[in-house]
């Protein structure tokens, strides 16, 4: 935990602070407008043309990560190589538009399958598919940028577990209280989707588990995305200021969650920014994330059996 309280000290010595107020208030005034006009759950969400929902989608994050680099510039003057900058922030909400709009190996599952295992495989196929979709690109990215490092964080080098571990068991508590709240309920567990499949077969505890895997590795995703990708790509343009537009570019993705959660998305979001920009590691953030999304399903489903009794 010293670390990490090092961690802070730190970054808020190295940032401008003008860029840090910047970005708390305008992550709080995008939260306002979304959750005040609800634009992403019933504009965004409810648009039926794959081509313009994407479009609405890269607008939405557009907004989120783009403004907050023009103030950087503003604030910090000449940034290096600003042309190769400009461009990965221009594609970066287009990469992420996409994993959100993209229906491709869903659709054609369910195109070739009918009944109710058809609807399964579309269902748990859908989040690691997605996970392809953002490799691709990032990948690309990754070869054409000649990064020193290995593959946006994924290294486990000199790596030590117990801090993280430590906070989960802090999480706890919290995710116990956030279980007793109408919304959060309304939200999870994520694995209500396949909870139809239970009357299909005499192992439902399996295709739970399937389902559980399925989603944790669109965790793996963000990852990569967020941390991998948005730090520590971004680092050698803005330095450690890169983590203050990717936790407002977090935060937009949460549009669609419990206020709470979107609103600790973006405090989550520099926490483990600041990790991957101390460790050049990833795997601290995924042990995080990973393990809250998995302890808010378990929370989730304790707290509908508790309201049903």
């Amino acid at each position: 935990m010293n670390a990490f309280l090092s961690y802070i000290r730190e970054f808020i010595r190295t940032i401008h602070p003008g860029l840090t107020l910047f970005c708390f208030g305008f992550a709080a005034l995008l939260v306002f407008l979304n959750y005040r006009y609800a634009i992403e759950p019933r504009v965004v969400n409810n648009i039926p043309n794959r081509l313009y929902r994407f479009l609405c989608f890269y607008l939405v994050y557009l907004t989120a990560f783009a403004i907050p680099y023009l103030v950087l510039f503003a604030v910090k003057g000449k940034v290096t190589e600003w042309k190769s900058l400009l461009l990965l922030v221009l594609v970066a909400p287009g990469i992420f538009a996409l994993k959100v709009s993209f229906v491709g190996i869903s659709q054609i599952i369910q195109d070739h399958s009918s009944g109710i295992w058809g609807r399964y495989a579309a269902i748990v196929a859908n989040l690691p598919s997605k996970l392809l979709v953002v490799l691709l690109p990032l990948y690309i990215v990754w070869r054409a940028g000649r990064y020193g490092q290995p593959f946006f964080g994924l290294t486990v080098k000199q790596f030590e577990w117990s801090p993280y571990l430590l906070m989960l068991l802090i999480m706890i508590p919290l995710i116990a209280w956030a279980a007793t709240q109408p919304d959060f309920l309304h939200t999870y567990p994520k694995l209500k989707q396949v909870r139809f499949i239970g009357d299909h077969t005499r192992n439902p505890w399996l295709y739970n588990l399937m389902f559980e895997i399925a989603y944790g590795i669109d965790f793996i995703t963000i990852e990569l995305f967020f941390r991998g990708f948005l730090v520590l790509a971004f680092l050698r343009f803005a330095g450690p200021e890169a983590i203050l537009p990717m936790a407002v570019f977090y935060c937009s993705i949460h549009f669609g969650k419990p206020l709470a959660e979107c609103i600790s998305s973006f405090f989550g979001g520099l926490l483990l920014g600041l990790i991957v920009y101390q460790t050049r590691s990833i795997m601290g953030g995924l042990i995080v994330h990973l393990g809250i999304a998995w302890m808010m399903e378990i929370g989730g489903y304790l707290g509908h059996v508790l309201r049903s009794k």
